[in-house]
C-alpha cells in the first residue's frame, strides 16, 4: 500500500513550479503545489519579466514621442510622466496574465494549491501553516531573491530592488543603480527615457559581463548617448542617507574618490537562492553558495527530491526554469532519465536595441581554447532596418573550423524575436547551407539571418577559381562593365 498522500509535491509557484504542477496533474499524478506568496506566478510575473517589459514599452513610446523628426514628423515635447499611470498599466498587465496562473486554473487541471511558507520535517514531508503534507516526490522551485551586498551604510539607507522599483508612487528625479547586469541596464535605459537622471556603477570593465565586450560596449554607447552616466571599474566604499538624498561614495580605477547623490538607489547586484526557511540540512540536501546542488536530471542529493529554476543557481531565466520543469516531469512522472542540455539556451537583454544570444559567443569560445571564425552582418545594410531608422547593431555568428555554427549574438531591433530562428536551427542541427537557401519575406529584419549564413559561402561561390572553372566549361565571356579609375 502506498503510504504517500501525493505522488508529487512542488514548493514554489513560479515558472518551474507551475510547469511541473501543470504537467504532472494533467498526466494523472496527484499533485500538490505550495506557494509562499498570496498568488501564483513567482518573481517573473510580479517583480521581473512582465513588469519590466511593460515599463520598458512605456519608456520606448515616450522616447518615440520625443523623436518625431527622425521619422519626418513634427517635433513635440510631451508633458512629464505620471508614474502612477505606468504603475497601474503594469498592474493591469499582470492581472491579465495572472488568470492563467490562478489557483482555480490549477485546480481545474487537478492540482491542489496551498498558500504559506513550507519547510521539511523529513525527506517526504513538509509543514505549511501547521498542516503536514507528504509526497513520494518533491520539487523545490522556490526561486531567488535580490542579493544585497554588505556595503557600509547600505542597510541603514533607503534602497530599492526589483520588488519595489515597478510600484513607486512617483518618478524619481534621479537614481543610482548598483550593478550593470541585465536588470540594471534595462532599468537604466527605461527610467532615463522617462525623465530620471540615471547613474550606473559596476566594478567590472564592461556592462553585461557575460556578453562579448564589443556588443556590450555598443549597448553602453547607446545608453550613454541618451544620458545615462557610467562608472565602471569602480569600488563602492559606502552609502549615506542624507535625508531626501542618498550618497554613494566610490573609488575609481585610478584611486580617486567620487561622491554621487540621487533620490533613490536601485540594487541590482545579483540574486541569492531562496533556501533559508526550508530546513534542507536536516533532510540531507546538499547546497552550495549558488544554491541547491543538482545533477543533470535536476535531482538533489535526495534522489526523490528535485530542484528547478533559480534555486539551484544555474541559468536564471524564466524560460530556463520552465525547461527544467519539463526535465523534472520526464524523470519524476515518466521515469525517463532525461538530462538538461543548455548548449543552445537563448537569452535576451531588452534594451533598445535588444541584445540576444544563443550558444557560445566569441568570449566563451576563446576561453575554452576553440579555434573559431566570426561572421558579421550589420543592420545598416538591412532594408527594413533602414526604413524604420533602426540601423544600429549587428549579428555575429560563431563557427568552428568545419563551419559548424556554435552560437549567434544579435544586437539590434527585435533581437529577441530574431534569435528564435536560431533556436530552431541550432537545436535542430540545420545546416548553414539550408539556412542560406531559405526564403525570407522582404523587407524584414529576419533577412539578416539569411545574409550572415550566405556570407560564409559567398567567398567560395564567387571566387576567382569558380569563375575560371565556369569560363572553361561554359565559355562564359566575363565582365560586361568595368568602372574607369579617375
Amino acid at each position: 500500500m502506498n503510504r504517500f498522500e501525493y505522488d508529487i509535491g512542488i514548493i514554489g509557484g513560479g515558472a518551474a513550479g507551475l510547469t511541473v504542477a501543470s504537467g504532472a496533474a494533467q498526466l494523472g499524478a496527484k499533485t500538490l503545489l505550495v506557494e509562499k506568496e498570496n498568488s501564483l506566478g513567482g518573481d517573473c510575473l510580479h517583480f521581473g519579466c512582465v513588469p519590466s517589459k511593460t515599463l520598458i514599452k512605456s519608456a520606448q513610446v515616450y522616447h518615440l514621442m520625443q523623436n518625431g523628426p527622425r521619422y519626418g514628423l513634427p517635433a513635440m515635447s510631451p508633458p512629464p510622466v505620471d508614474f502612477k499611470a505606468i504603475r497601474e498599466r503594469i498592474r493591469t498587465v499582470i492581472a491579465a496574465i495572472q488568470k492563467h496562473d490562478s489557483q482555480e486554473r490549477f485546480c481545474a487541471l487537478g492540482a491542489q494549491v496551498a498558500f504559506g511558507a513550507a519547510r521539511f520535517t523529513d525527506e517526504h514531508t513538509i509543514v505549511v501553516n501547521g498542516e503536514h503534507f507528504n509526497a513520494k516526490n518533491w520539487v523545490i522551485a522556490t526561486g531567488s531573491s535580490p542579493m544585497v551586498p554588505p556595503i557600509p551604510g547600505l542597510a541603514q539607507s533607503r534602497y530599492l530592488t526589483n520588488r519595489e522599483i515597478f510600484y513607486l508612487d512617483h518618478l524619481p528625479t534621479s537614481v543610482i543603480i548598483l550593478g550593470a547586469g541585465p536588470i540594471g541596464i534595462e532599468m537604466a535605459q527605461a527610467f532615463n527615457r522617462l525623465g530620471t537622471r540615471v547613474t550606473v556603477i559596476d566594478r567590472a570593465d564592461q556592462i553585461l559581463i557575460k556578453e562579448d565586450k564589443v556588443m556590450a560596449d555598443s549597448v553602453m554607447a547607446v545608453l550613454a548617448a541618451e544620458g545615462v552616466v557610467f562608472h565602471l571599474e569602480a569600488l563602492i566604499e559606502k552609502v549615506v542617507n542624507d535625508g531626501q538624498m542618498q550618497t554613494v561614495t566610490i573609488k575609481d580605477k585610478q584611486g580617486k574618490i567620487h561622491c554621487l547623490s540621487a533620490e533613490e538607489i536601485l540594487v541590482a547586484m545579483g540574486r541569492k537562492p531562496n533556501v533559508q526557511e526550508l530546513w534542507l540540512e536536516e533532510i540531507g540536501i546538499q547546497t552550495s553558495r549558488s544554491g541547491i546542488v543538482v545533477d543533470a536530471r535536476m535531482r538533489t542529493s535526495q534522489k526523490h527530491i528535485y530542484a528547478a529554476g533559480d534555486v539551484h543557481g544555474g541559468f536564471q531565466f524564466t524560460h530556463a526554469a520552465g525547461y527544467e520543469g519539463g526535465i523534472v516531469v520526464s524523470n519524476a512522472i515518466f521515469h525517463l532519465p532525461r538530462k538538461a542540455d543548455y548548449t543552445f539556451l537563448p537569452w535576451c537583454t531588452y534594451t533598445d536595441p535588444e541584445l540576444a544570444s544563443i550558444g557560445m559567443n566569441e568570449k566563451t569560445a576563446y576561453q575554452i581554447g576553440l579555434k573559431i571564425n566570426v561572421w558579421e552582418e550589420e543592420f545598416r545594410s538591412n532594408d527594413r532596418g533602414l526604413a524604420e531608422d533602426q540601423t544600429l547593431g549587428r549579428i555575429r555568428m560563431i563557427v568552428d573550423e568545419k563551419e559548424k555554427p556554435l552560437g549567434v549574438q544579435i544586437l539590434g531591433p527585435h533581437a529577441g524575436e530574431l534569435v528564435g530562428e536560431w533556436v530552431a536551427a541550432l537545436n535542430g542541427k540545420v545546416k548553414l547551407a539550408t539556412l542560406a537557401a531559405a526564403i525570407h519575406p522582404y523587407p524584414t529584419l529576419s533577412e539578416i539571418n539569411k545574409r550572415v549564413t550566405g556570407s560564409v559561402f559567398a567567398p567560395k561561390i564567387f571566387s576567382p577559381r569558380m569563375r575560371k572553372g565556369l569560363k572553361f566549361f561554359f565559355s562564359l565571356k566575363g565582365r560586361a562593365c568595368t568602372l574607369e579609375e579617375k
